[in-house]
């Protein structure tokens, strides 16, 4: 290998790409390997090191897309033959000096995005670069250390930007310096700037133009007393000194330039090994946007200011007003922003994660997330409750929500009760204070008192799950299951994080069912009838049974119908209504009762779709359905009988007669009912030949062998329009055949098949329903649904162990051990195969007294169950398009407040209530006698 120590851009001897490569990547393995607080990286610019990875990898298999680190980066591919780059070009990372706001060589631009702009290199590989290609300028971060535990390394790419005010002269200069900076370093980088003895200055926090502390401990950094991104800072003179520069600073000095406006730009995570620490810690990643400071612009002079300041409150405290942090909107994050907000306002994690909450980190836990989540949360609730109102934004919690939850990754909207729900359990799993699960085997209830079959199932819980959110949010509920066949009850008592209530806005639904015959006796009709909004199907049977005058010898099969084919029949009574969405299709079809010994005919129409060659039969229109029995012999002729008459309802009045009416003969039985008189084929491979004629149909109607395809078990299809008298062998175990009509054009001329065409959805009176959504209901309406009693959906079948089957069981819940904080979510959003609702009720909920006494099936408590409202989500607008915001009452104030992302307002108690509540957060009410039970975990966790 060449010497490098002499390869430079006026050097002589150059390596060859392969030898540059691998050199690079080894000093970056090493690097990475051995970084620590202090080290130095540099940024250059993106552009120049993708030319060089393609430069240096021009020879390898081309993977360089799919890499991410420095030292992989080195191994990654490029293409053809490409030229070596020229020197280092960093010009575009910086503003230009001929801009009004430049800092030639240092201030880079506010809106650069790792990755994207620009790529952070080791020391040492700049170095070796730097002497291969000279060029630059050099832009030169440190790595610091950042996170809760200051444990993680962070590149300080962008170091805190401080508004120095200068008093009485009236100056201003702005200083960079990084957050890990003590404050004797910003007094040495003021002195110099302002050309100052350090005997002649106090420094002030001056944040929000008001003097918040003297800033006299030279020891502390900038971080330990939160100074913020863009803060301004107060210089005051305290002595007459000739040594004191006048004029305003308007020159640049080395660590201190004039000011520019800065421009509101969040930063990206980094997408290395080490994560950018720009304004994380101060402004949280997120700029302000200032105003541009000039003499001409300032008509009150600093020093003025300062003593209309003085004159009226003096030097305040900081911290005076805390908990009204806004967090940026990184792109459709509003759902996150609105339930950390409340999370965050919930007074027992409030004080829980401002403490020493690491000692309780689950680090082995594999449900959780390594502690992680715990702790970018904490670090984010620390931020928010952090004196001043400056937005955080929350790039590091979204960074590490998107690594557990990937579901949430990206800047699409989302559902912020899910965000919700994720995160709970996220965080118990990190803050489970078991570290070793015990295995516990449920015990069904089998006639012991509840009492104790509750404190065995809470017991077990906790012996497994033991956190801050089982303390707070978690509550218990009893479980009740009844076999619909043998009567056997099962009693379980499962937790609860939250409960999601329906939104009923009444106790009725109309539905809208197409009523066929199986004999073809009248024409198919369409009914709406008007059910339990939680009946069953047998409520939905009874229904239509009354609405079509079902005879005592009849009785109706219901079928949903989807793509034209029967999805499923609803045979079992307990089946919920719920489980029918309102775009659902639904038939129902009257057939003879009958015992055991039939088989079910389908009749699925076809017709092609297509032309010439691409022709093809697709099926259309609404399945008929009739049954035969297994005692009898079927012939093809029998099928064919059967389907004219299940289609003869159909049959326009002036069909086939006209054609036809020769070759009939009419005749009749003794007992007068309609006989079926054939003419004898005189092609059988014709189907058009042979007739059927119903002697006592007023229509006088005549009809040809229809193009009937029978389906059999081998998948075989047998042509019922030929050889009639020939037997279909049916195995005595079928229970249903399938036969195919192939309407062709002509055929279809003879038929108006209307109700066959135009199945209604369940829902036909959709506005009218919307209407009705809108009304008014009351909270606790929407819980009594949800403790209603109603039938497992088919997809959740209970297995029952006295039957030893699965069974569509009756459920029954009650409230048993109620948290101290209940999360109750609403549910607005409801979801069928093709679309997607949004209900706009307006839930009237209470703010206070929210009693839930009644509710609880455990009698032996006899506390008083009242809860208040602290704080909600919102969701205005439809869905995936819409906005979430939070209501959240401060309780030291007693005070209501919108938080809108970064915008927080102060608003009426009277303004909570509004059709777009949607998670509602309740503290219990303290009580004298509650105080009590204050050891007791989840249920009885009381706050301070």
């Amino acid at each position: 290998m060449a010497d490098v120590s002499m390869c430079s851009s006026s050097g002589a001897t150059e390596l060859v790409p392969e030898e540059e490569r691998v050199l690079i990547r080894d000093i970056a393995l090493a690097a990475e390997s051995n970084c620590r607080e202090g080290d130095l990286f540099y940024l250059i610019n993106q552009r120049w090191w993708q030319h060089w990875i393609e430069y240096v990898n021009q020879d390898q298999p081309n993977n360089a897309n799919e890499l991410s680190s420095l030292s992989e980066h080195c191994d990654s591919a490029g293409s053809s033959t490409l030229k070596r780059p020229s020197g280092i070009d960093n010009s575009d990372l910086i503003y230009d000096t001929t801009s009004e706001f430049s800092n030639p060589g240092t201030e880079i631009q506010e809106s650069l995005l790792e990755g994207r702009d620009y790529v952070l290199l080791p020391k040492e590989v700049w170095n070796r670069l730097h002497l291969w290609y000279g060029g630059g300028p050099k832009l030169e971060r440190k790595v610091i250390s950042s996170g809760l535990s200051q444990t993680e390394l962070a590149v300080e790419v962008y170091p805190l930007r401080l508004q120095l005010l200068l008093v009485p002269k009236d100056d201003r200069a702005i200083v960079r310096i990084s957050k890990k900076e003590t404050i004797g370093e910003l007094y040495r980088r003021a002195c110099e700037i302002f050309c100052l003895n350090l005997e002649q200055v106090r420094i002030w926090d001056y944040y929000g133009r008001r003097k918040h502390a003297l800033l006299n401990c030279m020891e502390r950094t900038l971080d330990d007393i939160n100074i913020q991104m863009d803060q301004e800072i107060l210089v005051e003179v305290i002595s007459n000194v000739n040594g004191i520069s006048g004029g305003s600073v308007s020159h640049v000095m080395n660590n201190g330039h004039t000011e520019k406006p800065a421009t509101s730009v969040p930063i990206e995570p980094s997408k290395s090994s080490l994560s950018i620490a720009g304004g994380l810690s101060a402004s949280n990643g997120f700029r302000t946007r200032n105003a541009d400071y000039t003499q001409n612009q300032n008509s009150v002079s600093v020093a003025k200011e300062l003593d209309q300041v003085h004159g009226t409150i003096g030097v305040t405290t900081r911290g005076a007003s805390v908990g009204l942090t806004g967090l940026v909107n990184l792109g459709n994050t509003c759902f996150m922003n609105s339930a950390i907000q409340c999370l965050v306002h919930t007074p027992e994690f409030a004080r829980y994660f401002r403490e020493d909450y690491h000692r309780e980190i689950n680090w082995q836990n594999p449900l959780g997330m390594v502690g992680e989540l715990a702790m970018a949360f904490g670090e984010l609730l620390r931020k928010l409750w952090a004196p001043g109102r400056t937005p955080v934004a929350p790039r590091p919690f979204k960074a590490k929500l998107a690594r557990f939850a990937p579901q949430f990754s990206g800047y699409n909207q989302h559902d912020s009760q899910e965000l919700l729900a994720f995160l709970l359990d996220g965080l118990h799993e990190d803050l489970n204070r078991v570290k070793h699960k015990p295995y516990s085997k449920p015990r069904d209830a089998d006639g012991r008192p509840d009492e104790e079959v509750a404190d065995e199932y809470w017991a077990n819980h906790i012996a497994r799950n033991d956190s801050i959110i089982v303390d707070v949010c978690q509550g218990q509920y009893k479980s009740t299951l009844i076999c619909p066949l043998c009567n056997k009850v099962s009693v379980t008592f499962d937790p609860f994080m939250y409960l999601s209530l329906p939104l009923q806005s009444t106790t009725t639904r109309t539905m809208t069912v197409t009523v066929f015959t199986s004999n073809g006796s009248v024409q198919p009709s369409t009914c709406t009838v008007t059910v339990p909004k939680q009946g069953r199907c047998r409520d939905l049977i009874q229904a239509l049974s009354n609405a079509c005058s079902l005879k005592p010898d009849e009785e109706l099969k219901l079928a949903e119908v989807q793509n034209h084919l029967i999805q499923r029949f609803l045979e079992e009574p307990l089946i919920s209504l719920a489980t029918i969405k309102d775009d659902d299709h639904l038939a129902a079809y009257k057939v003879p009762k009958s015992g055991k010994s039939i088989i079910l005919l389908k009749l699925i129409h076809r017709r092609q779709e297509g032309e010439n060659i691409d022709a093809q039969w697709k099926p259309f229109g609404v399945p008929l359905i009739t049954l035969l029995s297994h005692d009898k012999e079927t012939t093809r002729g029998n099928i064919q009988t059967i389907v004219h008459k299940m289609l003869s309802p159909s049959l326009k009045k002036d069909g086939l007669a006209e054609t036809h009416t020769s070759d009939t003969k009419l005749s009749s039985t003794n007992s007068g009912e309609p006989c079926i008189v054939r003419k004898p084929c005189t092609d059988s491979g014709s189907a058009s030949d042979s007739m059927d004629v119903d002697v006592n149909s007023s229509k006088g109607t005549v009809s040809e062998n229809l193009p009937l395809q029978l389906v059999d078990e081998d998948e075989s299809c047998i042509d019922l329009s030929v050889e009639e008298e020939s037997i279909i062998n049916l195995p005595s175990s079928s229970t249903q055949i399938v036969v195919y009509i192939d309407w062709s054009p002509k055929l279809l001329e003879n038929y108006d098949i209307y109700h066959l065409e135009n199945l209604p959805e369940v829902l036909r009176n959709g506005p009218v329903a919307k209407k009705a959504r809108t009304e008014p209901l009351s909270l606790y309406t929407c819980l009594e649904a949800f403790l209603r009693e109603e039938p497992l959906v088919p997809e959740e079948m209970w297995f029952c162990p006295q039957c030893k089957e699965h069974r569509q069981a009756s459920k029954k819940l009650d409230l048993w051990r109620l948290p101290e904080v209940l999360v109750i979510h609403l549910k607005r959003f409801s979801y069928s195969r093709s679309t997607k609702h949004k209900l706009e009720t307006f839930v009237n909920f209470p703010i206070h007294d929210f009693d839930l006494t009644n509710y609880i099936a455990n009698k032996n408590n006899s506390q008083r169950q009242l809860y208040e409202l602290y704080a909600l989500t919102n969701h205005y607008g439809g869905m995936g398009s819409g906005h979430y915001t939070a209501y959240i009452k401060l309780l030291d104030e007693n005070r209501w407040y919108n938080f809108d992302d970064t915008h927080i307002s102060p608003i009426n108690e009277e303004e909570v209530k509004s059709p777009a509540a949607y998670v509602l957060f309740y503290r219990r009410v303290k009580s004298a006698a509650s105080n009590g039970n204050a050891g007791q975990k989840g249920g009885a966790f009381l706050s301070q």
